[in-house]
């Protein structure tokens, strides 16, 4: 597969402070027309919250509301978090109203969301399929790839249907599911190639960096040149199972690991990892298709890969091909988010794509993010290069020497359990093909 190309959805950046969203906002449905028609009185309008607040409130209700709370999601338009609530529940209402959140009057609570997710997961747990809740339909959203085929997807179909009307959703995705081996700069093991996704302190105080876990499947030493000498080693690793990443310690106890993403030509500081929001816009960063930006579309996903099930992954609509694993997925002021797992699909037609939460990451492996707070914080002055670069404008920055690493494609790297599951971690050609220069103007769309 040749990656010289522009990515679909494309991204520009740039760093300098903290810039509106502006014409970068999501656009989501309008939150008040699917309120079924409820109407319980006049109330103050909703606050206007950064994505970043609006996941710690929805974080703060859910343990507040209990039975009531049906999920959350950010309306990027309005800036305001949407709160569901089981119909009826009149005075947990009003806790969300108090808070500063709408109200969103819905039927299905999360313990029967829960409960269908648990169905699913002991009657379909069929390679190519995924679902997760998403709050905006208050439905669980299943997905089949394009292998789920005949008996397969006869029996998935039966199980969605078994949840009850209302309960779920059914899509069909054109691609095919897939781990991305092969965010932020290349780096190579055992002739694959992943990304590096963001550099942290382990918990004896040495320099490392996290990745994906089935990236790990590879080998243990990686290099950030293809065929050069190792510069770190995996310490940790998880894949398949609950999650998807791995931690991976500098060999030099002096590596400087400085807590940013290197977006091409220029740096994003990240100054703390987060959780993510369903509605929330974020950016991915891969040594494959370089910058690329969408929304979260659902929490606590699980994926069946070929390798194994995977479970409590971010999805989202970014796009991402075989290289880009690892990655980082991050906001535009500096919140690490994710870690790329894989997905179907390509930057050339979209597709689905999941990622490891870093909280949860950071937590297992017992890691703190960054160098240690060094310089987490100073890394905006002076950063703004080159008005109106077009992402994806094919420069490669810091990852030159990824771009002309001519991978043969159909690399078998193993990245599963004990190597087996022949994903095709990378044909390396082009890499880079997706970087982008400096923005002054922050981060945005282009389409």
């Amino acid at each position: 597969m040749s990656h010289k190309r522009i990515p679909k959805r494309k991204a520009a950046i740039a760093v300098g402070g903290v810039v509106a969203l502006g014409a970068a906002a999501i656009l989501l449905p309008n939150a008040n027309a699917s309120q079924d028609g409820a109407s319980d009185g006049v109330v103050a309008a909703p606050k206007t919250l950064k994505a970043g607040d609006a996941s710690d409130l929805a974080t703060r209700l859910a343990g507040t509301l209990g039975d009531a709370y049906a999920g959350a999601w950010y309306d990027g338009e309005d800036k305001r978090l949407v709160v569901n609530v089981v119909r009826g529940e009149n005075t947990m209402a009003l806790k969300v109203r108090s808070a500063g959140a709408e109200v969103r009057w819905v039927d299905n609570s999360t313990a029967e969301l829960q409960a269908g997710a648990g169905t699913l997961k002991s009657e379909a747990t069929i390679p190519g399929t995924s679902w997760a809740v998403d709050p905006r339909t208050n439905k669980i959203l299943v997905t089949a790839d394009s292998t789920v085929t005949g008996d397969k997807w006869d029996q998935l179909e039966s199980t969605v249907e078994s949840l009850g009307s209302g309960m779920a959703t059914l899509k069909k995705s054109a691609g095919t599911f897939r781990t991305f081996a092969s965010g932020g700069d290349a780096i190579f093991a055992g002739g694959a190639r992943c990304s590096l996704g963001f550099n942290v302190t382990a918990g004896d105080g040495s320099p490392a960096f996290l990745t994906a876990g089935h990236c790990a499947a590879a080998g243990d030493e990686w290099s950030d040149q293809q065929g050069g000498p190792p510069i770190a080693t995996v310490d940790q690793a998880l894949f398949p199972g609950a999650g998807d990443f791995a931690l991976v310690t500098y060999d030099d106890p002096a590596t400087e690991a400085p807590s940013e993403v290197n977006v091409g030509g220029q740096t994003v500081p990240i100054v703390q990892a987060a959780e993510a929001t369903v509605g929330q816009q974020v950016f991915r960063m891969g040594s494959t298709t370089g910058l690329a930006d969408g929304q979260v579309l659902g929490l606590n996903a699980t994926v069946n890969y070929p390798e194994g099930t995977v479970t409590g992954l971010i999805q989202t609509d970014v796009c991402a091909e075989p290289g880009d694993s690892g990655g980082s997925l991050f906001t535009q002021d500096g919140l690490a988010i994710g870690l790329t797992s894989g997905g179907s699909g390509d930057c050339t037609v979209g597709g689905e794509t999941f990622f490891q939460p870093v909280t949860t990451a950071l937590e297992a492996v017992g890691a703190t993010l960054g160098d240690g707070g060094a310089g987490a914080g100073g890394q905006a002055g002076g950063q703004e290069q080159g008005a109106g670069q077009e992402a994806g404008d094919g420069q490669a920055g810091a990852q030159d020497q990824a771009g002309a690493e001519d991978q043969a494609g159909g690399q078998d790297a193993g990245a599963g359990q004990d190597g087996a599951g022949g994903q095709d971690m990378q044909d390396g050609t082009g890499t880079g093909s997706g970087r982008h220069s400096g923005q002054d103007s922050g981060l945005s769309r282009t389409h």
